[in-house]
């Protein structure tokens, strides 16, 4: 499995993380039961789970990310265009506007991105 992909509850576990960060072990094994209704075993072996794959650190007993949830679901991305559109930005473009037309805020949002990466 990639380390950029996490599944539905994955992502839901891993929310709680980021937005509490850092926190106590104890403390996300509440959160967790409380959003999730985990045990607490469940808790520890998904943490362990996605500490062994470089997202968080548990160290003595405080959970922190190594990598912003910004930077996972920029990195998710890239791998998603890469596997699926054989790296072509344009490709997935061309998919994703098939079905969904661009606003003209979009439409503005994307030129702006454009120009800011010319060069």
């Amino acid at each position: 499995m990639s380390d950029w992909k996490l599944g539905a509850v994955e992502s839901r576990f891993a929310g709680l993380i980021w937005q509490g960060e850092p926190m106590t072990s104890t403390q996300l094994v509440r959160q967790a039961e409380e959003a999730l209704g985990w045990k607490k075993s469940t808790t520890y072996t998904v943490l362990k789970r996605l500490c062994q794959r470089g997202i968080f650190q548990n160290q003595d007993g405080v959970v922190t990310a190594l990598v912003s949830k910004e930077e996972f679901y920029a990195r998710q991305s890239e791998e998603f265009v890469e596997e699926t559109f054989s790296g072509s930005l344009p490709a997935f473009l061309t998919a994703f506007t098939r079905r969904k037309k661009l606003s003209q805020e979009e439409i503005a949002q994307l030129q702006q991105l454009i120009d800011e990466n010319r060069g």
